[in-house]
């Protein structure tokens, strides 16, 4: 297992992961067009981070983090949002309160840190292994190098394989949300 910091040219793998390993939140309904714009925008961000996991020279895992969700999403808006508005457009029409929702979702974490695990995403056939627990801990890695010594992961409450995972990696849950109306999710904080 190779750990090491993405790359612009590891965006398409990385949304392509997010695609179709993510089945929970909304982003993945907006397609991997919107995707790979939206990893190109974290990549570029001086407060966010990506690792990958790379297997002779093949991106089969990420994880991504923030310092501050709220100012990435105000970024991406203002950077990219009219081109990554058309290319989901048909997408974003259907689901007008999703995207409220997502968009709201950074304020509505109260006493809860700024910096963010936004997603992890792990290749079927590396599943298993430990590649997950290792990217988590290469996000932590990188918020400690950013000088961030606490961050938050949301996940849905029935994912219990990522509730285990993120707690192996000490994350403890420390508030239920719903970013979306009617699906209950876990807010795990991890402090250094």
């Amino acid at each position: 297992m190779t750990l090491r910091a993405a790359r612009t040219s590891d965006v398409r793998a990385i949304a392509d992961l997010h695609a179709t390993r993510i089945d929970e939140g909304f982003l993945t309904s907006l397609g991997t067009s919107f995707l790979r714009r939206l990893y190109a925008r974290v990549l570029h961000s001086h407060d966010a981070f990506i690792v990958v996991d790379d297997l002779d020279g093949v991106t089969t895992g990420f994880a991504a983090g923030v310092a501050d969700l709220g100012a990435l999403y105000r970024r991406f808006i203002v950077r990219d949002g009219l081109r990554a508005g058309f290319q989901a457009a048909p997408r974003l029409a259907k689901n007008v309160s999703r995207v409220v929702e997502t968009l709201r979702y950074p304020a509505t974490t109260g006493d809860l840190p700024e910096a963010e695990v936004l997603a992890v995403a792990v290749a079927a056939e590396r599943s298993g292994h430990g590649v997950g627990q290792a990217l988590v801990r290469g996000a932590i890695d990188e918020f400690v190098r950013h000088g961030i010594r606490t961050a938050k992961v949301v996940t849905t409450a029935d994912n219990f394989a990522a509730l285990a995972m993120y707690r192996a990696c000490g994350f403890v849950i420390a508030d239920g949300v719903e970013v979306h109306a009617g699906r209950s999710s876990e807010v795990l904080v991890w402090t250094a």
